[in-house]
């Protein structure tokens, strides 16, 4: 039997009480507080937007203060006091909470919600992530483009209470894991940033040709062209049944190589004033992710802020001129074209004209063979050190959501 199984034995053999938070303390609302209002000193804020970005479980220091005259508008945040943000984008963020353990009070503005109680601080915030709570906070969202779940609907979440003995305990067990988990994620960050400089040395080796590789202008061996927007493109846009795919720089994950789905679609004549790519066509972003290679699986639309390339079968494999075009060489021959302001951009002629190597096919497909390898070592989530460390997140996961199940009191 473990401890914490004695103390439930000693403390509540029949069964933890279960409250709504608005039971368990006061529930308020923030106001107001833009970034614009930040200052270099004064009194300690958080904003809602920085609890997904900055903050953990808890903090004891903020990153953000703003004047003494702005902190009386706003929400006061004592110690030991939860803020819980009420917005998102997306269902699995919204609720996201930080407890404030620092010594002074500090406030908050709007989209957050302070809980006042009289609980341990840390167990309340460790509890905001169990599955218990994304669940019912599920069933009381609202909302579609921005998710809400309010003051109020926070007020009737439930939520199991045992004795302050045992959620000591369990902070004292979650706080230890958490802790080797940031280590064993520093130590494998530290080695993936390693290996994924090794990955680009060796990329860069092997994309190096010698003076017996022919050079080749790109355009003259591949078709290079500008999307085009319809405009106003708000005129435009329909659901999927009615278009056709409309690509933006955000249907492709972080680090992603295909084009594979678009969260927009155009009608037919705002596709018949863009630019059209098919499957295993190219997109370089000319601007935003500066020069980024993409390949698309797709029948899809480009904006201007895209340029397509295809027709380079008869002298590239696919897959060698992606890992090319994200050579460093490449890379740098871009921005030096592209010119030295803050946002750079590229056009047609100036891809057109980057003077490239064209190795044999045989030469090509042996390099691609060897990225490929390497790449999956430094990113696929089933090989290597990231799968290490998803299987420790997981593994956290499970003992957290564990510690935080509890038998429910029957009256």
């Amino acid at each position: 039997m473990s401890h914490i199984d004695e103390l439930i034995e000693e403390h509540c053999p029949d069964g933890v009480p279960f409250k709504a938070l608005g039971e368990i303390g006061e529930l308020v609302r923030g106001n107001g507080l833009p970034k614009t209002d930040f200052t270099e000193s004064g009194v300690g804020a958080i904003h809602y937007g920085q609890i997904y970005t900055h903050y953990g479980t808890s903090a004891d220091r903020t990153i953000s203060c703003v004047a003494p005259d702005t902190a009386a508008r706003l929400a006061k945040v004592n110690p030991g006091d939860i803020i819980i943000t009420n917005t998102s984008e997306n269902i699995e963020d919204v609720g996201k909470a930080v407890a404030w353990l620092g010594d002074e009070q500090i406030v908050t503005g709007g989209h957050a919600t302070v809980l006042k109680h009289s609980q341990d601080p840390k167990f309340i915030s460790y509890w905001l992530q169990s599955p218990s709570f994304q669940q019912q906070k599920k069933r009381l969202a609202t909302g579609t483009k921005v998710i809400d779940v309010s003051a109020k609907q926070l007020a009737t979440v439930r939520m199991p209470v045992p004795p302050p003995a045992i959620q000591r305990e369990i902070v004292s067990i979650l706080d230890k894991m958490e802790e080797l988990e940031a280590e064993l994620e520093a130590e494998l960050e530290a080695e993936l940033e390693y290996r994924s400089r090794q990955y680009s040395y060796y990329a860069g080796v092997l994309l190096e040709s010698d003076e017996t590789v022919p050079r080749v202008r790109f355009g003259d061996v591949a078709t290079i062209v500008r999307g085009a927007s319809p405009r106003p493109i708000q005129s435009f846009f329909c659901s999927a049944e009615e278009g056709v795919p409309w690509i933006k720089i955000g249907d492709v994950p972080a680090g992603g190589k295909y084009i594979t789905g678009t969260s927009q679609y155009v009608t037919a004549a705002g596709a018949a004033k863009s630019r059209r790519v098919e499957p295993g066509d190219f997109v370089l972003s000319n601007s935003m992710s500066f020069g980024r290679p993409y390949i698309s699986k797709i029948d899809g639309y480009i904006h201007d802020g895209w340029l397509a390339i295809s027709k380079f079968d008869d002298s590239f494999v696919s897959d060698y001129l992606y890992y090319l075009l994200r050579s460093a060489p490449v890379q740098e021959e871009f921005a030096r074209r592209a010119g030295a302001g803050t946002v750079k951009n590229l056009n047609a002629d100036i891809v057109k004209s980057i003077v490239i190597p064209l190795p044999t096919r045989e030469r090509q497909e042996q390099v691609v063979a060897l990225l490929d390898r390497f790449d999956a070592l430094v990113n696929d989530l089933s090989i290597g050190l990231p799968a290490e460390l998803h299987a420790r997140r997981q593994q956290y996961e499970y003992y957290r959501d564990r510690l935080l199940t509890f038998k429910e009191l029957v009256a």
